[in-house]
């Protein structure tokens, strides 16, 4: 983590990405979402565009992509808005794409990500599906992207984890499940935790190149990702709208009150609290294995070996 006091914010649990871009231009600035074709996803982009950035939906299906970004330029008036086919399942598809890109990227957000698959399924290279989409993709994504975003001179990568985390972390010697029983929501929490030890990495390999990376829970929304599980089983009164969902992507992504922050894990557009056991029902907090620079660097060299 950078040693920089995380300042608190007015913002918080009902606040929306509106809310926290009002007032804030981001007019010469580049941004990639994936994951932009519904959800929290699509809000994302469509407040960084109605912000003035220009923005490109990393998207696997491109037509659906299209549409999406049309909405959005139709809804904020920024015709710079694009479409770039990546399928995170397929690390060729994230290197084809990583070698169109030119200029300086000023914010990704991996906010891509798939739950709770029923069935054990493996990517063509062989990896566990959520794994591999969740994590290894964007982190092929965000290892390619380096020099744009370095030329970007104070990126930010925001790394969307979730509260599932806290079932526990990956285990390294066995990340495509060829030991152990596979368990849907298990193999949905190891990747989470993974998605915010990468963002742990990177902020440690590549803040004094002007990249800084935070995690994010965006809290419980109904949107796609629960397809497999019936629905989200959070309580009303802890439900999320997707506007009150994004806002701490973007927070994190484009508010000028965290700037040079990196290495933290945010929910509610608030750092959250370390805890030290799983907490009971609904609460927030992050573990802390899943800030663990030891366990980032782990990740960070078996990440590497994986997609070599």
């Amino acid at each position: 983590m950078t040693d920089l006091h995380v300042p608190g914010t007015p913002f918080g649990f009902a606040s929306t990405a509106d809310d926290v871009l009002a007032g804030v231009d981001l007019s010469g600035t580049r941004a990639l979402v994936t994951g932009a074709t519904s959800g929290i996803g699509t809000e994302t982009a469509r407040a960084l565009a109605a912000a003035g950035a220009t923005v490109v939906l990393g998207v696997r299906d491109v037509d659906a992509g299209s549409k999406t970004a049309a909405g959005i330029s139709a809804s904020t008036g920024n015709q710079e808005v694009g479409v770039g086919r990546i399928d995170l399942a397929d690390l060729a598809s994230v290197r084809a794409f990583v070698g169109t890109w030119r200029g300086p990227l000023h914010m990704l957000v991996t906010n891509a990500g798939i739950m709770a698959l029923p069935e054990l399924t493996r990517t063509p290279e062989g990896r566990e599906m959520q794994f591999a989409v969740n994590f290894l993709g964007h982190f092929v994504l965000a290892v390619g992207l380096h020099d744009a975003l370095a030329r970007a001179d104070g990126a930010r990568v925001v790394s969307l984890s979730s509260s599932a985390h806290l079932a526990g972390p990956p285990v390294l010697d066995d990340v495509d499940y060829r030991f152990r029983p596979y368990h849907p929501v298990g193999a949905y929490a190891e990747s989470k935790t993974a998605t915010a030890l990468l963002a742990v990495g990177a902020t440690r390999r590549w803040a004094d190149d002007g990249i800084l990376a935070n995690a994010v829970n965006p809290g419980a929304i109904a949107t796609n990702l629960q397809k497999h599980t019936g629905g989200l089983q959070t309580p009303p009164e802890r439900r999320k709208t997707v506007a009150q969902g994004a806002a701490t992507s973007v927070l994190l992504a484009a508010s000028p009150l965290l700037a040079g922050v990196g290495g933290r894990y945010f929910e509610d557009c608030a750092e959250a609290e370390v805890v030290t056991e799983r907490p009971a029902g609904f609460r927030g907090g992050v573990a802390p294995y899943a800030l663990d620079p030891g366990n980032a660097e782990r990740l960070w060299e078996l990440a590497s070996r994986l997609v070599s």
